[in-house]
């Protein structure tokens, strides 16, 4: 089914802005250098002409003022190091139609290299120079709307790009309330600054680019799973300890469930990998709404035997002991030891072995919060997986606390994972 488009455009910010190097930390330099493609999927509820992308490029232009780092470009300061050059250059705003495509098809949406080529705007290189933001709207035989952000890594983490989408959205739909109790952005990074000198006090060789393998990530199948607060309820019960969190009764029964679908041999080595949001651990804590990245890699180690055959508390059990590791002087020792490591080679990503794992939360956070003036989106994901191996865990559209898990494995262990997933952890074999 084809996407065509119709305009693609630069939208500038609708005031002057400063026009500067914006800084960027050592963290944010280790992240992925590339771009988030996401998807927001809007049912038709009015008539012809609901949709209009002109109302969307002026409220875009509005809110560039207040993020205008999203203006600029990918660039160098004069030493080298990469920054974010705030030149008020715009962002790249693309209007397509699909007479083919309607809401319904998006139904359990599951993300692929497809749908990101259709629905989400892309550029051959993510290095300097190059564009923050790139945004396609496209209109639907039914009526609806899919809106497909690609916002650069650099620019910001999950949360702050909850927060834009938040505001972006309010300005849209003219609700100057909502609008009014929205932080503006946190944009100084300085306060991620590495220390002087740097005092390196834990080991963290695990955070080499050998972690990843080289080259592009292997082929996966992506699917959609859905856990009903029922389950999640058998989930956290099998865990056995009173107040374990949904996110750890979760990422312990993927990960298990994981080894055995990929058939792991019992005295493998298996590895979860969990980025885990610094701004409420470090001392004095970040704002939260800091527009950076605050998301520091922790991990998780286990035998396979050992996580399969015990109940699912041993794994979360696991999962807390990684993400408690991270924190205030973890992760500042984490920042200096930055310094001494070749920054560019940490940011390429390539595949995991199929004994490891990276769980993505988006718990929390506001996705759905994303009104342009046509209601809460029905879909909101990922347009596409970085590769076998990767999880997202978010909360789903339904208010009855139904959460999705959005996974890319292998082809031929994806069958038995999905199996096996939705059985109760106490039956769950090798």
């Amino acid at each position: 089914m084809a996407v065509e488009i119709l305009e693609s455009s630069l939208v500038l910010p609708r005031e002057e802005t400063p026009k500067n190097g914006l800084w960027v930390s050592n963290i944010d330099l280790v992240a992925a250098r590339g771009y988030t493609p996401t998807i927001y999927v809007y049912r038709s509820h009015g008539g012809p002409g609901s949709f209009s992308p002109e109302v969307l490029k002026a409220a875009l232009a509005k809110a560039l003022v207040v993020f205008y780092p999203l203006a600029g470009r990918l660039g160098f300061d004069r030493t080298g190091r990469v920054e974010i050059s705030c030149t008020g250059e715009g962002a790249r705003f693309i209007t397509a139609r699909s007479d083919s495509y309607t809401v319904d098809d998006f139904k359990d949406f599951a993300p692929t290299a497809e749908m990101r080529q259709k629905f989400v705007p892309a550029v051959d290189s993510a290095d300097p120079p190059c564009i923050m933001l790139m945004l396609q709207a496209t209109s639907l035989k039914c009526g609806g709307v899919v809106l497909g952000f690609a916002i650069h890594h650099l620019a910001f983490d999950g949360r702050g790009a909850a927060l834009f989408i938040q505001t972006f959205s309010a300005i849209a739909r003219g609700d100057s309330a909502a609008i009014a109790t929205l932080p503006l952005p946190f944009l100084d990074r300085t306060i991620l600054r590495a220390r002087s000198p740097p005092s390196v006090l834990f080991d963290h060789r695990d955070c080499s680019s050998k972690v990843f393998q080289s080259g592009s990530p292997s082929p996966c199948v992506t699917a959609n799973l859905k856990l009903s607060k029922d389950y999640l309820s058998i989930l956290k019960r099998c865990c056995g300890a009173a107040r374990v969190s949904t996110f750890r009764a979760i990422v312990a029964h993927i990960w298990r469930c994981t080894c055995i679908a990929r058939g792991l041999a019992s005295d493998a080595e298996t590895q979860l990998f969990l980025p885990v949001d610094v701004r409420s651990r470090v001392k004095p804590p970040l704002p939260l709404n800091y527009m950076g990245n605050a998301g520091f890699r922790t991990k998780a180690v286990a035998k396979v035997g050992e996580l399969v055959s015990n109940t699912l508390g041993f794994g979360a059990e696991r999962v807390q002991t990684a993400i408690e590791r991270v924190n205030d002087g973890y992760v500042k020792s984490f920042v200096d030891y930055l310094e001494s490591v070749d920054l560019e080679s940490l940011s390429k990503r390539g595949g995991m072995p199929n004994t490891s794992l990276c769980a993505i939360s988006w718990l929390g956070m506001p996705m759905y919060d994303a009104d342009f003036g046509w209601g809460e989106p029905e879909v909101m994901s990922r347009a596409q997986m970085y590769g076998s191996g990767f999880v997202y865990i978010m909360g789903g559209t339904d208010k009855d606390g139904e959460i999705s898990v959005v996974i890319g494995l292998e082809t031929d262990s994806m069958q038995r994972f999905k199996k096996i997933f939705y059985e109760e952890p106490s039956v769950v074999v090798a």
